[in-house]
Parts: C-alpha cells; structure tokens; sequence
C-alpha cells in the first residue's frame, strides 16, 4: 500500500463471479481502489483503483458458488480498452459489499480537488478560499507574479496543508489548484525575470513548468521553504480526501478496526502474456454494446469475433503462460 491508503472495510466470501468463479475470496476496500484477492491462494487477486472504474450498478447473475443472485457489477476503463468486473456476497441475505462500494466510490468521486490539478475552478468566494474538509489555511502570500504569460499576472498565493492555490487579484476566476501530490519539485531559479519560484509537476497532471515571482528575495526564499518542508510532510502522509464510515458500525457504536492486507508482493514481476490472459477475462468490447465483427482464424478453422488490440488467439488458450523468447 502506499503512503496514505487506507483500509475503509473487508470483506470475506465474496466471489469474483466473471474472472475466478467458484473461488471464494476476500475483498477490501480501500480509499484509493478495491482489491480482491482468493482466500485459499493470496497470490491470485485483482486491484481496481476508482479512477479507472465509469459506473458502479448491481446485476442478476449465475454465481458458480450461490446459483442465480444480485451482485455488483463494475465498468472500467484502461489504455483505451473496456473491462468489467463482477462481485457476489456467498453470505445469504448480505448486502454490506454494495453499500461499502458504492459509498467509497462516490466519496472518492465527490474529493477530486484533493487529487487532481484545476484550473479556473470555483475555489474562491470573495477573495476567500473555500477550505475543504481537513484543510487547514497557513500562508496567504499578496504580491505573487504569476509568470505563464509574458507580461505576467499579479495575484495571491494561498498556501494550506494540502494545496498551494493561486488567483489574480484582477479576476479571482483565473486561478489554480495544485495539489502537492502532484508537485515533482519546488526550486528557485534565474529567469529573465530575474530569480523566480518553478514547481514542477508531475506527468498525472501534464507535466508542466510553473513560474512565479515574489518580491524581494527574503520573501522569495522564505516562501519557497515553507513550500518545500509542506510538501515533504504531504508526501509522507498525502490526504486524498476519501472518507466513509461503515454505518453497521456507527449504529452499533462499535470502533473502526483497519485490517491488513496478506502478505504478498503486489509489484511482484509477471510475464506479458500471463497477464494478458488474466485480463482477458474481464475484457469487454471496445464500444461495449456489440461485439467485433467475425474473422476467420485458420488456427483453428472456426470464424471468431475480433480480439481486442493486445490478445491474440494463442495467449488466449495458453493455461501456463510461455517464458521462452
């Protein structure tokens, strides 16, 4: 897990009806994605983070383990291809893997200002930041060029725990969001203006240059070390904004406990084509209402519809995935 994951509830028995059905498994939920993973072999799992993920419905299916039954069922999207997913609760009359999903799902949703650059957002009313939950304001900076043009624009720095937001003082609509979970590095360097501030971002949110300039260099310096020692303490413990209580436990007034997850290596190397086989069941359609057209497979001798951009028949009927180049 990475700094700032954290487990939100698990769930045993649940069954990963459209990739490893019959098999029974634990699923937890995360503030940053699902995981699911078989309860007699920890290797054999499956991470969904939200972000990939385009709808959350329930739907009737034929569960290997439970027969005909309501589960979850989960669209996603990835390097263009469509994937879909479909968990089912083995435990009669349990409904608690729809409301925990769900729930976290829209609180990741409804938090993207923690996690997402934006620009020309409604962040400010009256020359005043409108604080998330868990924000807290430490610097408001006046006097800051703003350099992305060449005559520059000149605004205010708002610094908080969580985000550094600019806004010109002529129109607070032109303004910036970011995040320091998105800030590679934050230097001074010389320009034409002279000594600036740069921060960089990251290539989540389009990898850009940001200049600014402030007036006179104590202040510069002094800005600049406040940013940095922030976004040092950001990344050790980031705060995504994603927050739900289990409402089982806050009806029974029972504590919150975080299990952990089994001990495995999730980053542990995998050959290509194995992986390729693993998705493939879960892949769908690139347009996801009508299948490919047929092409006819000599291989085989059959006509079969059009695999996806990556499959090919071969890796498809392979059981053990082949190492030899």
């Amino acid at each position: 897990m990475r700094n700032g994951e954290k487990i939100i509830d698990r769930l045993e028995f649940i069954e990963d009806t459209k990739g490893n059905s019959g098999d029974k498994g634990v699923l937890i939920i995360t503030n940053l994605r699902a995981i699911w993973h078989s309860m007699t072999l920890a290797r054999i799992s499956l991470s969904i983070g939200y972000n990939c993920i385009q709808d959350i419905s329930t739907r009737i299916v034929n569960s290997r383990l439970k027969g005909i039954t309501e589960a979850i069922y989960i669209q996603a999207k990835y390097n263009g291809l469509r994937y879909e997913f479909v968990f089912t609760n083995l435990i009669p009359g349990n409904t608690r893997h729809f409301t925990s999903f769900i729930g976290v799902f829209k609180a990741y949703n409804s938090s993207r200002l923690y996690r997402e650059l934006k620009l020309r957002g409604a962040i400010l009313k009256n020359g005043r930041l409108r604080l998330l939950m868990f924000e807290k304001m430490y610097t408001a900076v006046n006097g800051v060029w703003n350099l992305s043009s060449e005559q520059g624009n000149l605004g205010t720095f708002m610094i908080t725990n969580i985000r550094l937001v600019w806004y010109a003082e002529s129109n607070e609509t032109f303004n910036i969001s970011l995040p320091y979970i998105h800030i590679n590095s934050i230097k001074i360097r010389e320009s034409k203006f002279g000594e600036v501030l740069v921060i960089e971002t990251n290539g989540y949110s389009g990898g850009f240059t940001l200049g600014f300039r402030i007036d006179p260099k104590d202040r510069l310096r002094s800005v600049t070390k406040e940013l940095s020692s922030l976004f040092r303490i950001h990344a050790q413990a980031p705060e995504f904004g994603v927050h739900f209580v289990i409402t089982e436990q806050v009806e029974n007034n029972e504590p919150i406990i975080l299990p952990t997850l089994p001990n495995y290596d999730e980053f542990e190397e995998e050959n290509t084509i194995g992986v390729s086989n693993t998705l493939a069941a879960y892949s769908v359609s690139k347009t996801g209402k009508e299948d490919g057209l047929p092409q006819y497979d000599s291989s085989i001798g059959l006509a079969i519809e059009t695999l996806p951009d990556g499959y090919t028949m071969t890796s498809l009927w392979e059981v053990i995935p082949n190492t030899n180049n």
